[in-house]
């Protein structure tokens, strides 16, 4: 069954759709040059033939790191994006029509769209309604989306907290740091966090409850800053940045630590994989280290949302977005992630319900 809708006209008018547009491959560092806007035309009624589709038009547009990896040639662990193609991303988007049985004209949705004003979604089987508007509707690409779960997931499921446990966050003001550092506190634990600015660590310590924080663009020798707020070792370490502050965490882990490696932020612009040298440590303390992917854990989302919506709704927990206006802004966002330019969670607002 096919639900239709009239948007500013007739049903199947053309309309312009702005674009960000792959010009480049991007071999280092991501730059703006490597994007750009493009204005194309759309029809506002899906093509015939293409049943189990929606098209949507975008409002909100998560801007994430692992766009970069998408964006390069060959890829090993996504497939790579086409030259003078849309970048996609995950976005919150309203059905202007529908040949899907599950979605209707009118309902919001969450999931991969494409980095535009408005989109053809062949497959929104990953898309989730959005029945509760008590919420602002970018949370849904933040603390109600994929950088929730990756935090809920990764914290509660691989690293197994206890009351009184150590934790170590990098990257704590991000989309997903700033949480785990939050779950943590609620949780019991000694939470201390790193950031790249006054402001930052000002932030977690301030208003997300951290008990510490510090700028590890100040420190000289990360192994030494640990041991200056891990006395006595970390229990639990949540990997965003890997590199160098990773090697430092496998000498200050305690007896049976928990090490959650999520992101590698660190790495991403670099052609190179530097090793990690002293994995020795992981031996000898049965330290547990483990990958993970939010969206291989997505039937615990109901459970998720059971622990986070009333934190959210008693303000127990904060979340801090940096958003930006206008699909234009999309290529400074995405580049301004890697300079440390945002604070909070990075959205992009391309049009208002």
């Amino acid at each position: 069954m096919k639900h239709s809708t009239r948007i500013n006209g007739k049903m199947g008018e053309e309309i312009s759709n702005k674009q960000v547009i792959l010009n480049n491959y991007v071999e280092t560092s991501v730059k703006e040059s490597d994007m750009s806007l493009r204005t194309s035309k759309i029809q506002l009624k899906i093509p015939s033939g293409c049943d189990g589709a929606v098209l949507v038009k975008n409002l909100y547009l998560s801007i994430d790191p692992f766009a970069v990896q998408r964006m390069r040639k060959g890829n090993v662990y996504y497939a790579s994006i086409k030259l003078d193609s849309p970048i996609t991303g995950y976005g919150v988007s309203k059905v202007l029509d529908s040949s899907h049985p599950n979605f209707k004209t009118g309902e919001l949705v969450s999931g991969f769209t494409c980095w535009e004003e408005y989109s053809l979604i062949k497959d929104p089987n990953t898309s989730i309604k959005i029945h509760d508007k008590d919420f602002p509707l970018s949370y849904y690409i933040g603390i109600l989306g994929i950088p929730g779960m990756t935090a809920y997931v990764g914290f509660f499921e691989f690293c197994s907290p206890k009351k009184g446990d150590t934790v170590y966050v990098s990257a704590a003001s991000g989309a997903v740091g700033q949480l785990v550092g939050q779950f943590a506190k609620n949780s019991g634990c000694y939470v201390v966090g790193s950031a790249g600015s006054k402001e930052k660590v000002d932030l977690l310590k301030n208003k997300l409850g951290f008990d510490e924080a510090f700028n590890y663009k100040e420190e000289q020798d990360y192994d030494a800053a640990l041991k200056r707020y891990f006395p006595d070792g970390i229990d639990i370490y949540f990997d965003n940045v890997g590199g160098k502050m990773l090697e430092a965490v496998l000498s200050n882990m305690r007896l049976h630590g928990r090490i959650a490696l999520c992101g590698m932020i660190s790495e991403y612009n670099s052609l190179e994989q530097p090793g990690v040298r002293n994995l020795f440590n992981a031996a000898i303390k049965r330290v547990r280290m483990e990958g993970f992917a939010a969206n291989d854990h997505y039937h615990l989302y109901p459970k998720f949302l059971e622990m986070v919506v009333p934190l959210i709704k008693e303000e127990k927990i904060t979340y801090v977005e940096d958003i930006a206006e206008g699909i234009e802004s999309v290529p400074g966002a995405l580049v301004g992630l890697y300079s440390g330019h945002n604070v909070g969670k990075q959205v992009v607002v391309v049009a208002r319900e």
